[in-house]
Parts: C-alpha cells; sequence; structure tokens
C-alpha cells in the first residue's frame, strides 16, 4: 500500500525515523520493479547548516521546498546520486536522505550500503528529480513495510560524510541490520 500525505504530517526527524521498515519501490524503464527496505536515513532540516536548503532556495535546492513526498535527487562527488524524500509542509526546505536499504527483490544485484550505492543499484539518477512518490502511477514509490518499529529497535547516531553540522544526532537506523551503510 502506497504511503499517502498524512504520514509526512511530524517533523523531518521522526518521519526520518518512521522511514525505517517502509518500503522503496522503482519501476524500470523494461518493466521490472525493485523494492527494497529502507533501513538507513538522515535527517536533514532548512535551519540545519549541513543542508542544502540552509541558504534559502538556489536551483540545487528548489525541490527541497516542494510538498511533502516528492524525490529530491542530487548529485555528489561530480559521480554519485543521492535520493532524499521532501518532509514537512510545501515551502519549508525539508529532506529524509535514504541512505541504505535491505533488498527485497531476487532482481537487486548490485550493492545498496550507501546513498550512492542504493542509487546505482535502482538506477535513479537527476532525471527522477521532483517525482511524487506518493503516486500510484509514478516510476518510483513508498509503500508501508513492517509495522511502525519501537524505538529500541532505532539506533540514533551522528551523519556521515558531511564538514558541517556533524554532531547533529540526525542518523537512524534499524539496530542489527545487515545492509546499513556504516555502524
Amino acid at each position: 500500500m502506497i504511503i499517502n500525505e498524512t504520514f509526512f504530517n511530524d517533523s523531518t526527524i521522526n518521519v526520518a525515523k518512521k522511514l525505517l521498515g517502509t518500503n522503496l519501490c522503482r519501476k524500470l524503464e523494461n518493466g521490472d520493479i525493485y523494492c527494497g527496505k529502507i533501513v538507513e536515513t538522515e535527517a536533514y532540516c532548512e535551519d540545519d547548516p549541513a543542508s542544502h536548503s540552509f541558504c534559502g532556495i538556489t536551483k540545487r535546492s528548489i525541490t527541497m521546498f516542494k510538498k511533502p513526498g516528492f524525490a529530491y535527487v542530487y548529485m555528489t562527488y561530480g559521480m554519485y546520486y543521492c535520493f532524499n524524500v521532501v518532509t514537512e509542509k510545501e515551502g519549508t526546505g525539508c529532506a529524509v536522505l535514504i541512505r541504505a536499504i535491505e533488498p527485497l527483490s531476487d532482481n537487486i544485484t548490485l550493492k545498496t550500503k550507501g546513498p550512492g550505492l542504493l542509487c546505482k543499484a535502482f538506477n535513479i539518477t537527476k532525471e527522477q528529480n521532483g517525482l511524487n512518490l506518493l503516486d500510484e502511477n509514478s516510476l518510483i514509490w513508498l509503500e508501508y513495510g513492517i509495522s511502525p518499529l519501537k524505538d529500541d529497535e532505532i539506533i540514533t547516531t551522528t551523519r556521515i560524510g558531511i564538514k558541517k553540522a556533524i554532531d547533529y544526532p540526525y542518523r537512524f537506523y534499524i539496530r542489527d541490520n545487515k545492509f546499513i551503510s556504516r555502524k
């Protein structure tokens, strides 16, 4: 069942936790469908110096200011794409980075640990930036997965691979999951 907009009626931090255990699905041009359980996320808010929206709306960050449930895809290090889910109300500039998934489809053959590898495995590029993930006809969508996780099943740590706000505890992952990018 596709996640609906009310799922996002919460803070970006809470949505980052609630996304754990939900499923990311991708329909490829050849009709194949990839599906994976989200096991690791990071939250980025408008008042966060590490967020692309920190300096307001720019050509790069404009998608972060859309309605919740849209895809925000950008390139990093000139070679990797990162996939995010826009959160909070339209005009706010918040998103959750999906760092890792646990493959649920046998046809996923590439590694999915880390945001760049996840995008490579799911063939997610800048072309998917701005897709509505809550639309049943979208090429990428989010589905409810397992029951919501209990607090003791979620590990909270600082984020990985950033230079600003490195002490913010905005990274979340499922305890003991072997598909997270780094412990």
